[in-house]
């Protein structure tokens, strides 16, 4: 029974992440397909590029809350419960680290709209959220400021999520916190900087559009 609660978690957490809230933003507001524009994602700063200001913040807001979402149902389901399968045990918080991870999938690879998503930032920090606020709050800060001085969004996201595992593996040595929680702050700062490769090689070659630079 367990079992099947954690699989329904992990789907449930998926299919929110797969939400495309950019994309029916773009949709049902301009009539238009943000994917035909700038990037081709789906995520806020592409939105802010084809639709504006208060679009994007939209749009950031509710990617956000899929992770948050996601993590939390996944922590409903299970409760205190704990998973055991070929000899590994799972706990609670392993579920919900893996429903985190299944809701960034989601968002990047959405099962609604032919797997052409965003590229996750804004779902993991919303995961994160609720899996550790203060490692949340710090990354965000981060990617505020360098997105601020730099005019760069993808900068700022790319320093965020390394910020997010600075901060959780001092958590870990200096605090004890759970391995899962150092694990979901590795693998998602190593997931969305390999989603922005082609972002660093614009940033390299001197060719990243900036905020504020129209699609």
């Amino acid at each position: 029974m367990i079992i099947i609660k954690a699989v329904t978690a992990l789907i449930i957490a998926y299919c929110i992440g797969s939400i495309p809230f950019g994309l029916l933003l773009g949709r049902y507001w301009r009539k238009t397909d943000i994917r035909l524009y700038g990037s081709g994602k789906t995520g806020a700063t592409n939105v802010m590029r084809t639709l504006g200001k208060k679009a994007a913040a939209l749009v950031a807001f509710l990617d956000v809350s899929k992770g948050i979402l996601a993590v939390t149902c996944a922590r409903l389901l299970i409760g205190q419960s704990s998973v055991s399968l070929a000899g590994l045990t799972l706990g609670s918080i392993d579920i919900a680290v893996l429903a985190g991870f299944a809701a960034i999938a989601g968002h990047v690879w959405p099962v609604f709209y032919r797997f052409r998503g965003g590229r996750g930032v804004a779902t993991f920090f919303g995961g994160l959220i609720v899996i550790s606020l203060p490692a949340a709050l710090l990354g965000g800060e981060a990617l505020i400021i360098v997105a601020a001085l730099t005019r760069f969004a993808s900068l700022g996201s790319i320093v965020a999520v390394v910020v997010v595992y600075a901060t959780m593996a001092a958590f870990f040595v200096f605090n004890g916190s759970p391995v899962a929680y150092i694990v979901y702050a590795m693998f998602g700062a190593i997931a969305i900087i390999v989603l922005h490769r082609d972002n660093i090689n614009r940033l390299l070659q001197g060719t990243e559009r900036r905020l504020g630079e129209k699609s």
